[in-house]
């Protein structure tokens, strides 16, 4: 019996799987969810999905063969062609491959949140073509920002149920206890000693429990308040811990928005604690400027460093920190001191200053 190999399919045949094929992968691509683009090796954008149109504002003709920073706002405008430029000199990927959190501008001016992830591919031809797939991150930083908002008002109101009635608790009992030890000392009791230490250490309670009351509630209300508060902190936690702690600036920092300060100061106080409690360090220096149109906050600590895998504490704190920083438009580097230790650093936009 005769075995016939199977017949090679027609050029019309590869051609119409071809065309069945690309009809599949427009489908796909144009009933996605999330915004794709496409760019090539110039940043010049090829191909743009319904979900672009829809997020960004744009029609598809107003983007194909536009540059792909129109879809972002200034200062990452002028910079993202040297970032391109850069890795494909050098191969050192700094967002390809890696999904990360930026800001995407529509066409009316307004400026978002967004996760982008960028993959590459290279064509049989050799040619370049980069897919970033944009997703938007309004809703969940709005959620963040509501989370935020009430830790900070829970955190407030223990600060005060703290200073109106454990502190007030602490100072009475404070206050029978010393006028017991005098009592005993008239009478030449030998407990009068005793007691003269126990009213030694119910004022250091109260001393810590005003601490702690401060510092959940931190008094941020105008725009000299972060500097005040911050001097604070900085006074606050040499008391508190023995540590030289020092807060300075190079000129007066003036903020008109108390959310911005607030989140500036929550940053600030996680860092400060990181150090202490984490780091070890004998000294911790708070630096607050403004520049180039930032307001950067600065801890430095001469301690052992951050661990390679934080423990319980720190995970959670550097985390939020982050959090606090993304939700004002700016960012946050960790990284170690030449001379030992850890600097924190936090740069946001500065907001407009009233009139």
């Amino acid at each position: 019996m005769k075995r016939f190999a199977p017949a090679e399919p027609s050029i019309e045949q590869l051609q119409a799987a071809l065309q069945a094929s690309e009809q599949i992968s427009s489908a796909i691509v144009e009933t996605a969810v999330n915004a794709i683009v496409t760019v090539d090796s110039s940043c010049v954008i090829e191909s743009a999905n319904t979900a672009t149109e829809r997020l960004f504002g744009y029609q598809r003709a107003e983007l194909i063969g536009r540059n792909i920073s129109m879809l972002m706002p200034q200062p990452y405008r002028g910079r993202h062609d040297t970032y391109v430029e850069s890795y494909l000199r050098t191969g050192v990927k700094r967002i390809i491959g890696i999904g990360r959190e930026v800001v995407g501008q529509r066409k009316d001016g307004s400026v978002f949140p967004i996760d982008l992830s960028v993959g590459e591919a290279v064509l049989p031809s050799g040619r370049r073509i980069f897919t970033g797939i944009i997703r938007d991150l309004t809703e969940r930083k709005a959620l963040e920002d509501k989370l935020l908002h009430i830790s900070e008002q829970e955190q407030s109101r223990i600060g005060q149920d703290i200073h109106d009635d454990l502190c007030q608790q602490l100072a009475a009992i404070g206050c029978l206890a010393k006028v017991a030890q005098k009592n005993l000392a008239k009478a030449g009791s030998p407990e009068a000693q005793n007691l003269a230490e126990i009213v030694q250490l119910i004022g250091r309670a109260n001393t810590r429990a005003r601490e702690t009351s401060r510092g959940l509630m931190p008094v941020v209300i105008d725009s000299g308040g972060l500097m005040a508060a911050l001097e604070e902190l900085a006074a606050g936690t040499s008391r508190a811990f023995e540590v030289e702690c020092d807060f300075r600036y190079d000129n007066p920092v003036q903020i008109s928005s108390n959310n911005v300060s607030v989140q500036l100061f929550r940053v600030a106080q996680e860092a400060v604690s990181n150090a202490v409690k984490h780091s070890q360090a004998s000294r911790v220096d708070i630096h607050l400027a403004r520049q180039s149109g930032n307001i950067v906050l600065t801890v430095r600590d001469n301690g052992v460093g951050i661990p390679d895998a934080p423990s319980k504490g720190t995970g959670m704190g550097l985390l939020t920190m982050s959090h606090r920083a993304q939700m004002m438009g700016g960012t946050l580097t960790i990284e170690p001191r030449t001379g030992g230790g850890t600097q924190v650093t936090c740069s946001v936009p500065a907001p407009p200053k009233k009139p």
